[in-house]
Parts: C-alpha cells; sequence; structure tokens
C-alpha cells in the first residue's frame, strides 16, 4: 500500500503539465449522470480525487455545492484557481478516506480516474454512509490506447516499453491490444451491489486524440508509475518514443473509451 500512496504523490510534482495534458470527459458522459440523478443549486455534491480539475465543471455549472476533495497541494491551488470564479467550490486537500464527512448528506459523490487509488471496502462504504437516500455514485475513467491504424507505429512504441517499462517493472505483465471493454466496465460497475447499493448502470464512451511527439511525450510525464521510473531510464525510454512517432509521420493518434458506471443508495 505504500508503494501505491507513493506513486500517488508523483501527480502533484509535475502538476502544471498535469493540468496542461490530462484530457476532461465529453458531454454524453455527464448528461447520463444528470438524466440518472437531478443536480442544481440545491444539491450537495463531493468530488473524489479533483486533480487540477479534468471534470469538475459540468458538476459545478449546475449551480451545487461542490466539496472537491484532491491529494496533491499543489493541485490544489490549481484546481483553486481554475475554478476561482464559482463560489459554490470548495477545495479541500488530503486523503479522502482519512477525512471526516457528514452521513446521509450528499446527493452526488463522483470520481474521475481516480477512486482505483482507494481500498475498494473503504472507498465504497464511505460513499455509500455519505450519500442520502437515492443519492448516486458516479465513478468513471479515461482508457487510452494506441489507435489499431498505426500498427508499425504501436509495435515501435510496444518494444520501447519492452526495454524500459517492463525491464523497470518485471513484474508488471505488458497488456493486450484490445483496449477496456464494455464487459470490464460492468465488472466493476457491479462491485457497488457489494456494499448496498442499487439500480447499477454502465456506459462507454469514445473519442480519439492526436499528439505530435513532444505532446505525447508531456502525456506520459504526467503518469504516476512513467514518473516513478528512474531519471535516467526514463529520459532514454521518452526519447526511444519521441523518435518513433517522428519517424512514423510525427504524429499518434490515441484512442480513448471512457466508462461510467452508476449506482444509487436507496
Amino acid at each position: 500500500m505504500e508503494q501505491k500512496n507513493d506513486l500517488k504523490r508523483t501527480f502533484d510534482s509535475v502538476s502544471s503539465a498535469y493540468d496542461k495534458m490530462r484530457p476532461g470527459y465529453v458531454g454524453e458522459l455527464y448528461q447520463k449522470i444528470f438524466d440518472y440523478v437531478h443536480i442544481d443549486k440545491n444539491s450537495r455534491a463531493v468530488e473524489v480525487g479533483s486533480g487540477s480539475g479534468q471534470a469538475t465543471k459540468p458538476v459545478l455549472d449546475t449551480g451545487c455545492d461542490l466539496t472537491a476533495v484532491e491529494y496533491g497541494e499543489n493541485l490544489s491551488e490549481l484546481l483553486r484557481e481554475n475554478f476561482k470564479g464559482y463560489p459554490n467550490l470548495n477545495v479541500i486537500t488530503g486523503k479522502f478516506e482519512n477525512m471526516a464527512f457528514a452521513e446521509n448528506a450528499y446527493d452526488l459523490l463522483f470520481s474521475a480516474t481516480a477512486f482505483h487509488w482507494i481500498p475498494e471496502e473503504i472507498g465504497y462504504r464511505k460513499v455509500f454512509s455519505m450519500l442520502k437516500t437515492g443519492g448516486a455514485f458516479a465513478r468513471f475513467a479515461n482508457h487510452p490506447c494506441i489507435s489499431k491504424n498505426d500498427t508499425a507505429l504501436a509495435k515501435a512504441i510496444e518494444d520501447a516499453y519492452d526495454k524500459y517499462y517492463y525491464s523497470y517493472y518485471p513484474e508488471k505483465k505488458r497488456g493486450t491490444s484490445v483496449g477496456y471493454t464494455e464487459a470490464q466496465s460492468e465488472e466493476t460497475a457491479n462491485i457497488a451491489c457489494k456494499y448496498g447499493f442499487r439500480d447499477i448502470q454502465s456506459h462507454i464512451f469514445y473519442r480519439e486524440r492526436v499528439f505530435t511527439a513532444d505532446e505525447y511525450i508531456q502525456l506520459l510525464g504526467t503518469y504516476s508509475d512513467h514518473i516513478a521510473i528512474e531519471k535516467e531510464v526514463r529520459e532514454e525510454f521518452f526519447s526511444s518514443i519521441k523518435e518513433a512517432i517522428d519517424a512514423h509521420g510525427g504524429r499518434l493518434v490515441i484512442s480513448d473509451t471512457l466508462d461510467l458506471q452508476l449506482a444509487r443508495k436507496l
């Protein structure tokens, strides 16, 4: 668990790059949330693991009273700065699992590409206790992979990962090129059932993003496990990926799969 916490801290060391390079989420995803639970100026919400606000604005724009919980001090400051015009936002810095919140008090808790950092039993039980009856938990994430149309480039990048990443993390297994699936999303959604949630829903969305070599290296530099690699090895690793992209046309297409799980306290 300590190693996992160490990785969580790495995001704060690259807060500016994180703010610039990490993507937001598609409008259709938020529409599913707001169709599932009504949120307005009379509602109270909590965001778990806010980063610098990649998922925050659509909920803030409802006018609800939003408390954003962020572990990193630098990211918390960026979050405050990014939304300084929103009096309905309160940012608190610390670990969600260690903080005290009122029970049966919130209409919505949501977490974007962050809830996996919290031990399952602790996280789900805490969310359930905080929600009002009828309140909703929205867990969502972005799962990027290299476009299937860039097979030669994908192979070159895989070779770089084999040489640098997987030799540095021998305990990890290379991921498949299949990408994130609906079955995986449904499996994640059903976790909530174990902790008393009902009315479970699972949704999938897709998009593409295009990067230059330099942009993609900046993005990789915001991933916790990449940041944690020894500096000399990391620099060689990133340089080999940049060379591969430049050698294959200078652009990389990333296919994103965004998953959303919704659960209700009844």
